[in-house]
């Protein structure tokens, strides 16, 4: 299952992870969001253990989603070494986000 991320833990998870992370930045309210949530848990299983899949909650957590300029949602980042490396913003298919991890591993 995809982590929970919030403003707390950010750092800690996805800036000081040895593995890639991927980062999905969505909301209750948003439908697209929606699309992108059972991609998103699909992706953590087939990754757990090579990749950090989370979701952060833009209206509970601010301070990532403005420092990254995520002003759409849903917005999926991909950081490596703390570093953003990929950003799709929308919905994409299943293997836009498994192809952002796979160049990393």
């Amino acid at each position: 299952m995809a982590l929970e991320i919030t403003d707390a833990n950010f750092e800690e998870t996805v800036l000081k992870s040895d593995k890639p992370v991927l980062v999905d930045f969505w909301a209750a309210w948003c439908g697209p969001c929606r699309m992108v949530g059972p991609i998103i848990e699909e992706i953590s299983k087939e990754y757990e253990g090579k990749a950090v899949v989370g979701k952060v909650d833009v209206d509970a957590n601010q301070e990532f989603a403005a420092k990254y300029g995520v002003r759409n949602i849903p917005t999926v980042l991909v950081f490596q070494n703390g570093e953003v490396v990929g950003r799709q913003v929308g919905v994409a298919p299943k293997n836009v986000y498994a192809e952002a991890i796979d160049t990393l591993l």
